[in-house]
């Protein structure tokens, strides 16, 4: 990606392997540290679009290109820079009506599909209270019918993840069977009582 250097966001044309396609990087700090930082995928909580069981996880198909160049908005996208982009950084953003909290993720990786798309559980050094602050590790489940992510936090009110019925992160699924995908699911003696959120989600890396 060349890009001169800006404190606003703005239209890049990437190049990933025979990809290339325009996509708004975001530059200076907008809730993850200064930029620019490169849009993989947006996901809303309310469809089925991006759930833990979608091909979108592991496959090299791009989902709906023009989301990329849209910003924080509420187009879902799956840009070539999941499968074609290595990074050190990966930034994580909730919208919640008009409410956006990011984090970040200090990972190394290929590319975001080397991480997620075999399906093995790779650690992240988020704690609890960090997701939590999103709303509140990759490839996160439990037994096979409770709750999963893709990218995010599994929670039981027992003393194990066997059976975890609580969730917070983006491409969610199992137990409860919701229609929330990204998010938060708590059930069963919730710090803040039982909640079903369902958020607009964004990733990007740097």
């Amino acid at each position: 990606m060349l890009i001169r250097k800006s404190s606003e966001s703005q239209l890049a044309t990437l190049i990933l392997g025979s990809h290339q396609t325009s996509v708004l990087c975001h530059m200076g700090d907008f809730g993850c540290g200064d930029g620019g930082w490169t849009p993989v995928m947006k996901m809303n909580g309310n469809e089925q679009t991006f759930h833990f069981n979608s091909d979108l996880w592991s496959n090299k198909k791009n989902f709906n290109l023009d989301g990329g160049k849209t910003g924080f908005d509420s187009q879902e996208t799956k840009l070539p820079s999941y499968w074609n982009t290595s990074f050190s950084k990966i930034c994580l953003g909730m919208k919640i009506g008009q409410h956006i909290k990011f984090i970040v993720i200090n990972q190394q990786a290929n590319s975001l599909h080397s991480l997620i798309a075999d399906g093995v559980y790779h650690a992240t050094s988020l704690g609890r209270d960090t997701w939590k602050s999103l709303i509140g590790g990759f490839n996160v489940e439990g037994n096979i019918d409770y709750s999963k992510a893709r990218i995010g936090i599994i929670g039981n009110e027992q003393g194990n993840c066997d059976s975890a019925d609580s969730r917070i992160g983006f491409g969610t699924g199992g137990y409860p069977e919701t229609r929330n995908t990204c998010g938060n699911e708590a059930k069963h003696e919730g710090d803040n009582d039982n909640k079903q959120i369902r958020a607009m989600g964004y990733i990007l890396v740097q």
